[in-house]
């Protein structure tokens, strides 16, 4: 014992007692490709920020305009991003939302902000056909909702994890990826952390792309790479990774370094996921 008495075996002295190996086994933990190719289906959605700090959308100043001879940031995000995780998903349909806005067509009270609404216009059908039909939902949006506030990641964090909490643990292989672009700063912080932390244990990972020149300090700390993760207002701790942040001016030259860096986390959130949930990864 270091630092400690010594201690000799005496004379008498034969064994301590015998170690038997009755069985050993080797259990090989699939990666993210054979994951794919077992059955698990990548379900794509995404979420816009139209709070009136991305500027009126007729400007060109603003990040909502709608320039004719290039898309604007949302719009390279939503192609970078989308084309890669649209080869995973097996129908191509891909639930679209905008929040932050009043929307004419919104569940919410005439006049009021909405921060869960349909791209499409019909609250009963958010799908949209290929990333194509979300760009293009989101150019027939713009002219159409009032843009305010304040920003709120909540209730779309917590719509889609109701929908993730449906498959959790069920075999079959159903994993929900929510695409979030965002122009700033949050306003319900204490919120968003509740809700991040309780679809932690579902299948579920969630991407923030920043857009613009923002302060998005915030979202690090959602991202929850740090060593003691991310916690709620309870003090509750993620039960693991399910978020990744970028901010897309880093990559405004290189849209495929942008859904690199992006989708980077996701694979590995998958199959912590998997390793959880075992059976959720097995064909029913």
């Amino acid at each position: 014992m270091p630092g400690g008495k010594k201690y000799k075996a005496s004379k008498k002295y034969k064994n301590s007692g015998v170690f038997e190996l009755l069985n050993i086994s080797f259990v090989e933990e699939k990666g993210f490709v054979e994951h794919l190719r077992g059955g698990l289906e990548l379900n794509f959605e995404v979420a816009v920020d139209f709070t009136g700090s991305n500027g009126n959308p007729q400007q060109s100043t603003s990040l909502h305009y709608l320039n004719p001879h290039q898309p604007n940031s949302y719009e390279t995000a939503m192609w970078a991003v989308g084309n890669v995780i649209a080869d995973y998903d097996h129908d191509r349909v891909f639930p679209a939302f905008g929040f932050g806005a009043i929307a004419p067509w919104s569940s919410s009270p005439p006049g009021k902000v909405s921060h869960c609404f349909s791209l499409t216009g019909n609250e009963g059908n958010p799908n949209c056909s290929e990333v194509g039909g979300i760009v293009n939902m989101y150019r027939q949006c713009i002219p159409q909702v009032q843009l305010y506030g304040p920003t709120c990641f909540a209730p779309i964090i917590t719509k889609t994890a109701d929908i993730a909490r449906e498959v959790h643990g069920g075999a079959g292989g159903t994993y929900y990826v929510l695409l979030i672009l965002t122009d700033g700063a949050i306003c319900d912080m204490g919120q968003t952390k509740d809700a991040i932390v309780a679809a932690s244990h579902l299948p579920i990972s969630i991407i923030i792309v920043g857009v613009g020149n923002a302060d998005f300090s915030s979202m690090n700390i959602l991202d929850g790479d740090g060593p003691d993760g991310l916690r709620n207002s309870r003090g509750e701790k993620a039960r693991r990774d399910v978020v990744q942040f970028v901010p897309i001016n880093e990559f405004r030259s290189n849209p495929a370094g942008l859904a690199r860096e992006v989708l980077a986390e996701v694979p590995a959130q998958v199959c912590d996921y998997l390793k959880q949930n075992p059976m959720a990864g097995s064909s029913a």
